[in-house]
This record gives C-alpha cells, structure tokens and sequence, in this order.
C-alpha cells in the first residue's frame, strides 16, 4: 500500500502571479521548474475572508455565507480539516484564519475550537494584519493562549512551521501555513517589508495592467516585491528543512494565494474587481512527493478546485457537496467562475482569452445584473479597453453570457437576468 503524503500548503496574501520569476521569487521558480506552475489559475472570490471560506469548505460563497470580510464560517459546515481528520491525517493551522470574527470580533484575542474549521493543531490570530506588524506580534494556540514573537513576521511564521514539521508524527500530515505578506499592513497602511529590502527594486518595471493609471504602485510596488522575496527564502527554508529530515521525499508542497493586487488602480481597494490584477493568483505544486506533468498544468484552474485536489492527493473521498473540480480529473474548465463583493455586488467569468463581469451595484438580494466589463486579454493584455458595449464584441458578450449564467445556476444561485449598461468608463 502506498504511503500516504505529508501536504503542506503555503498561502500568500494578495500576491500577483506576475511575482512568480527569477529575479523575484527564485527558489519557487525553482520549485516550479522541478514541480508545475499552472499559469491560467485564478480566485474564485478576490476579497480575504471570502475566498479562504472557499477554500475550507470546498463550496462558493453564495453556498458558505461569507460573502464578504468580517462573516465567520458557519460551525455545522464540512471543511476540508475535518475530511483530514476523518481521513487518517493530523491537520495543523498556522498564521493567518480571518475566519472567525464578525467585525472585529477577535482582533485581540484567540480563536476558540469551534470556529477553527476542525484544524487540531493551532497557532494563528484571526485578524494578523492588526495583531501584529512587519517585525512583531501575537498568535493564538490551542488554548488561546498569547504566543508572542518578534522580528520579521513571514520568518516567525516559518519558524512556527519547521517546529510542528519537526514534531513528532504518528499520521501523515496536513498543514496549512498562511502569510500575510505581501499583503499591505493595515495599521500603517504600507507593505512592511524587512528593512532596506526594497531598494533592491526600486527600478523594478511596473506591469503593463499597472502602467499610467491612477494608484499607489508608484509608491508601494518595490516594496511589495521585496515581501514576495522575503516568502520565497522562507519556503526555501522549509524546503531545506525537509530535506534535512527526509521528510522531503513523501511531501506534497502547494503554494498560491487568495487574490492579487491591483494597487489601487481598479478601485479604492487593492482588490475585489475583475480583473486579472486581482483575480490572478501564482499556482506551484511540487515536492518529493509530485511527479512533474502529474496534473495538466495548461488547465484554466479555480481556487474552488483545490479543496478537491488536495483530498484526492490524500487519498481521501471527497464530499459530494464540494464545487470544485480535482486537478487529478480529465475534465477540463472553459471558464473560471468568479464571486466578487464589497466594491459592490458582482459575478464574472475568466476564459483563456476574455474576462466578463456583472454587477448588481450594492444589492446582494437579487438576480438582477447589468453588464460591467469586457477585456479580450489576446489583443489588451493590461485589460485597458472596456469592451463591453463593443457592436464587434456582441456574439462573444452574448457567448460569455450564457457561461456565466450556467456557472451560477451550477452553484445554486438564480439563473440570472442580464441587462445590457450604455454608460461605463473605458478601463
């Protein structure tokens, strides 16, 4: 009988994929040469809280309630530690929840047991970005006790996570490691990268989505590259430490975050918008324990699918409610499904070519939807042009259409009305 893997999954906060490279990330580039980089993978809801619940219950939110930030994740729901656990394996948590608190609710102290989607392992605070800062902070245990740490954040949390991988195991593992980073530090309002790092790229060319329009990347942009930097010597450390123990071997590494950024750009927010700054996330599955071209690294892939894959890699059956796909299965997406919140009230779907989103402006109670955005990325890869009233982009509008109203329909959501906005800006 072949063992069963240790999995571990890294998770980022607001990177873009664009990050994933050699000059900034060079170890997970690595990791990508040796494993897979799924290059068409994508949120299934930008805001934070929404798309974590996504991934620990497997459904969307329409399905899980939480639709927007400050919304705990209901008790009774399956999550994905709980089908860990019944499946033979130890499940770990580590660093960021943002699951857990109406409001702010838990900002200043721990998490209980019930609320923590049945991880038995527990080191994390709900809310990370105001218990603690680039250099310092508190995390919560099993018995919500202070753990306090200082020094740079995202080398804490690893250090938290080379200490559960050097415990003592009786079972396969699951550990679900989550950073802040790069995510902006909400109580200063910067991206809290370890001193002098962003000098580094301070010539560092913007994105072509990012070029000339209103924002703060101007400001932020060397910074924010300077924390992906900081996460990819930290998985390289973990790496090392693996290999070290030979643990390496039989592990199952997954890395990729819950949304991009799009510095302000699209929006007063770093995300929560169609786009691909937003919606694009980095996607590499490697480790000893992966066969590179294992999985179609070509597939358009959902957020929502990784639940399933992550089981089917355990071995372990998966719920029948789960709304994702397994990376493991033949069938291929013609589109990614997208839930979209805060900056109003959305739906969108991603193909290999277009981006289509809806908006329902603030009415979260409705079916009703009007046309919002159309970017054909082959011939506008910055996604500048707004085709969305296009008389040349009609049939392709009316195509994209009719996929986004079988993805909502698929996920239990009325089968929508879509009514046709004269009046939008360009970008």
């Amino acid at each position: 009988m072949q063992k069963k893997p240790d999995i571990i999954f890294i998770f980022s906060d607001q990177q873009r994929a664009d990050t994933i490279n050699e000059r900034v990330t060079p170890n997970l580039a690595t990791y990508a040469q040796e494993g897979d980089i799924f290059d068409s993978a994508y949120t299934c809801q930008p805001v934070c809280g929404p798309a974590r619940a996504c991934l620990q219950t497997g459904v969307y939110p329409n399905k899980n309630g939480c639709i927007t930030n400050g919304v705990p994740m209901r008790k009774e729901d399956v999550h994905l530690a709980d089908a860990f656990n019944a499946g033979g394996y130890e499940t770990a948590y580590i660093g960021k929840w943002h699951l857990a608190s109406k409001g702010l609710q838990y900002r200043n102290k721990g998490v209980p047991e019930e609320l923590r989607g049945g991880y038995k392992y527990w080191l994390a605070a709900d809310l990370l970005e105001f218990s603690s800062n680039g250099s310092g902070g508190v995390l919560w245990d099993n018995d919500c006790k202070e753990v306090s740490f200082d020094g740079i954040r995202a080398d804490r949390m690893t250090d938290f996570a080379i200490d559960y991988i050097n415990s003592p195991h009786e079972k396969p593992y699951f550990l679900f490691l989550s950073y802040l980073e790069p995510h902006h530090q909400n109580t200063s309002g910067r991206f809290e990268c370890p001193k002098g790092a962003a000098a580094k790229y301070s010539s560092e060319p913007y994105p072509e989505d990012l070029k000339g329009l209103k924002g703060d990347y101007v400001l932020h942009y060397p910074s924010y590259l300077a924390c992906c930097e900081t996460l990819d010597d930290n998985v390289a450390r973990i790496v090392d430490k693996l290999k070290k123990t030979g643990r390496y071997d039989n592990t199952l590494i997954i890395y990729t975050s819950d949304h991009g950024c799009h510095f302000r750009t699209r929006n007063l927010e770093y995300k929560r918008s169609c786009h691909s700054a937003s919606t694009h996330i980095p996607l590499v599955i490697f480790g000893g324990a992966y066969k590179k071209g294992e999985l179609d690294a070509q597939k358009l892939v959902s957020l929502i699918d990784l639940p399933p894959t992550l089981l089917t890699a355990a071995g372990i059956d998966v719920p029948e409610r789960f709304d994702g796909v397994p990376l493991q299965s033949d069938k291929k997406r013609d589109c990614v499904f997208v839930h979209i919140s805060e900056s109003g009230n959305g739906r969108c779907v991603i193909t290999d070519r277009y981006v289509y989103s809806v908006t329902s402006g603030f009415n979260y109670n409705t079916n009703v939807y009007k046309d919002d955005y159309l970017y054909d990325k082959l011939s506008d890869a910055g996604e500048r042009r707004n085709l969305i009233n296009s008389k040349e982009y009609a049939d392709v509008k009316k195509w994209l259409r009719s996929l986004l109203s079988r993805e909502m329909v698929r996920a239990g959501e009325k089968e929508p009305i879509f009514k046709r906005r004269i009046f939008k800006k360009n970008v």
